[in-house]
């Protein structure tokens, strides 16, 4: 099998474990506090970090790879948690699915900025077709672009935050290893993730029913931790821009969990839409991308 074969697997397979993280965020905010969801399951993964780590023996990071990691946790640990958090209090998970779907094209971006990869045009048209194909299936389906609404501003504040976080956490993966670099960014975030959650809780511990708990207990384990070995990992092999437009199909496979968990409406557009979206993202990935020298 190829590296560009493995680089998409990897990616797909995070990008699976990440189509999840709204339907469960709906679920948890409904009950926990979005401080405590976004900082309490960074702290339950970091805490999975340093016990991971120790075991391992991993040799530390050197020099700016600390404050590379700081980017990364920036983006993945505070920023995108935090905004979804508080934007699915007051918008439901497939009208976040529309926003969401900018992500593979803004990672794109923040690989030919930072990653200095060189897409062809052909990748450009694929991949904002598949955006354009994402928020028209989503909108006909469901109504998503209903309106702008208070919450979009912050999940376009998740978007770009998360894209900053793929992209350095990408090019820190060839570095030091994928996993280790979403390991040692949950370590360094810790102290802050850690005070937070604990003011978050300071006037009394959540009260939350079983289904609360284990959508936090999932977005702890696979959204912020175990998602992130995987897709780190794809974007490592790269290339970034390519890889990432895998993410075109999670705004799909979120609709379709919404229905299964939230009983939102799945019709017959939901599967015609996903076809339209993984040709777009199949399309995307196939294109050349020129590596950064």
């Amino acid at each position: 099998m190829g590296s560009s074969a493995r680089g998409l697997i990897f990616g797909f397979l995070g990008v699976l474990m990440f189509s999840f993280t709204l339907p469960m965020t709906h679920i948890a905010v409904a009950q926990l506090a979005p401080l405590f969801i976004g900082n309490g399951r960074a702290v339950v993964a970091g805490s999975l970090a340093i016990a991971v780590l120790a075991i391992t023996k991993q040799r530390r990071p050197q020099g700016t790879q600390w404050l590379r990691l700081a980017i990364v946790a920036g983006g993945v640990i505070f920023g995108f948690p935090l905004f979804t958090s508080f934007a699915l209090q007051t918008v439901p998970s497939s009208h976040g699915a529309v926003v969401i779907g900018l992500l593979p094209a803004a990672t794109a971006v923040a690989a030919v900025i930072r990653g200095k990869e060189r897409p062809s045009l052909g990748f450009w048209i694929a991949s904002g077709a598949g955006v354009l194909a994402v928020i028209a299936f989503i909108a006909i389906a469901g109504g998503g672009l209903a309106g702008l609404r208070p919450g979009d501003l912050l999940l376009v504040g998740a978007v770009v935050t998360a894209a900053i976080g793929y992209a350095e956490g990408a090019l820190l993966s060839r570095e030091i290893g994928s996993w280790q670099t979403i390991c040692w960014a949950l370590v360094l975030a810790l102290p802050v993730t850690l005070t937070i959650t604990g003011i978050s809780v300071a006037p009394g511990w959540p009260q939350a029913d079983a289904p609360a708990w284990l959508a936090f207990a999932y977005m702890a384990l696979f959204s912020m931790f175990l998602g992130f070995f995987a897709w780190y990992r794809g974007l490592a092999i790269g290339p970034i821009a390519s890889v990432s437009q895998i993410q075109l199909v999670q705004p799909v496979l979120t609709i379709v969990w919404s229905a299964l968990l939230l009983g939102e409406a799945l019709e017959w557009l939901v599967w015609v839409g996903a076809l339209v979206v993984i040709a777009c993202a199949a399309a995307a990935v196939r294109s050349r991308v020129r590596p950064a020298a």
